[in-house]
């Protein structure tokens, strides 16, 4: 696993690779002391620690493998000595449609008269015939393991499991942590899509639900109406500032939620720029510091797919001095052209930046576009000072560059959603 690099240059301008690992595709990655975390998109590969003690020469430390193949641990959090992973059935958006199986052939056999065909079915819920028995089987079996896992890894070569909390649907998506609360994005039974949990994990070994929250119309059990899709209109991931979440809620836009009393979240602003744009908003965060004497926050959107014509996946900046009228100030493109991959399978677009932001520069990741480091010292016109976009490896045919960190010392962390894995350095 700990191969050297490719031979094949990168495409940089102000960014150097210090060291490259060839490690399986990840869906996050942080850093915290000489350990870089990686949550993995598909098993058996769990989560990996990387020593980055020294920066040129990353080795692996230890690893989790997964033993059960239709779920994914692609998300990781570190505080201190505890470690925290979700378990999710990978390709979320359809594995969420098992919940709908059964209710959809028996609305089909209601309306025709008759028992439907495979293919009525599928073309329902918009899948491929040949999917349905996997479908059938998950709308009956369900996935009893969905929630996080919770790790003492004060031995880090040796991560010790402590705790399995389990909550519903297809599982933990993306979560924010701190050394008191987890604020965890999953499905739940009786909600349409994911909604958020907040835990207490004072005791790490017992965490104890303190609250929920959801948009308007997610409680189905309850008796309310979804006012979209629920595999567009839910919450991505709340991260905290203060004592606001912030939240990216896919197509409903951006929400930001007073928890100064947890046990009682409140939404008290919002801002929902869908349509016209037609990439979901995936992640929110107030800057920490005012910016051009703005309270500013930014909102980045996640490229799922190729639309030609349409404004394709980027960064928002919004001004957050009012969240009673929260509005945009700028807007930050890279195009297709900027990039030898674009169009060469895989996607290109937006999708993350570090959840942390000091200063004014904002490191964000573009899928085939690699890493664009993105000034925000005028809100209003936010410029592109810096990027890196990695060659593939691994046989596969573009770079998907998914998450970055940037840790205490400056050094810059990607990983690729299908291979690799780098740490960067901004020159000048």
């Amino acid at each position: 696993m700990d191969t050297p690099a490719t031979t094949s240059s990168p495409l940089a301008h102000r960014v150097k690779r210090l060291g490259h690992l060839d490690l399986p595709g990840s869906g996050q990655v942080v850093v915290q002391g000489r350990y870089a975390f990686l949550g993995h998109m598909e098993a058996p590969h769990g989560t990996t620690i990387v020593d980055v003690s020294d920066p040129k020469r990353p080795r692996v430390a230890a690893g989790i493998p997964l033993d059960h193949p239709h779920e994914h641990s692609h998300k990781v959090r570190v505080v201190g000595d505890i470690m925290y992973t979700n378990l999710e059935r990978p390709g979320r958006r359809f594995a969420a449609k098992a919940a709908r199986f059964a209710a959809t052939r028996a609305g089909l056999e209601k309306s025709l008269g008759r028992a439907p065909t495979a293919a009525e079915i599928a073309d329902k819920l918009k899948v491929k015939e040949s999917e349905l028995p996997q479908l059938e089987e998950w709308s009956r079996t369900g996935f009893p393991r969905a929630g996080f896992r919770v790790w003492a890894i004060s031995d880090i070569a040796k991560p010790r499991l402590i705790a399995h909390v389990k909550t519903g649907g297809v599982g933990v998506h993306r979560f924010d942590v701190d050394e008191r609360y987890a604020y965890i994005s999953t499905g739940m039974e009786g909600y349409a899509g994911n909604i958020l949990l907040n835990y207490d994990v004072k005791d790490p070994a017992q965490p104890r639900e303190v609250s929920r929250w959801w948009l308007p119309g997610q409680h189905i059990a309850g008796g309310e109406t979804p006012e979209g899709p629920s595999e567009v209109w839910h919450l991505h991931h709340a991260m905290r500032c203060g004592n606001e979440l912030w939240a990216g809620c896919f197509n409903a836009g951006l929400r930001v939620i007073d928890i100064a009393d947890i046990t009682r979240p409140r939404t008290i602003g919002a801002y929902n720029y869908h349509p016209p744009i037609e990439d979901p908003t995936h992640t929110v965060l107030r800057v920490p510091h005012p910016i051009a004497g703005r309270e500013v926050a930014i909102a980045m959107d996640e490229a799922h797919g190729r639309h030609p014509g349409r404004i394709p996946a980027g960064l928002w900046l919004f001004d957050v001095g009012d969240l009673a009228r929260i509005r945009p100030l700028g807007h930050f493109q890279v195009s297709e052209l900027d990039t030898p991959w674009a169009r060469k399978g895989g996607r290109f677009g937006a999708h993350q930046f570090q959840e942390h932001v000091e200063g004014t520069l904002v490191y964000c990741t573009w899928f085939s576009g690699g890493l664009r480091v993105v000034d925000i010292r005028d809100p209003v016109m936010p410029q592109e000072v810096a990027w890196f976009i990695p060659e593939p490896c691994g046989g596969y045919s573009t770079p998907q560059t998914n998450d970055v960190e940037v840790d205490t010392r400056g050094l810059v962390y990607i990983v690729d959603r299908n291979c690799g894995f780098d740490i960067l350095e901004l020159e000048g």
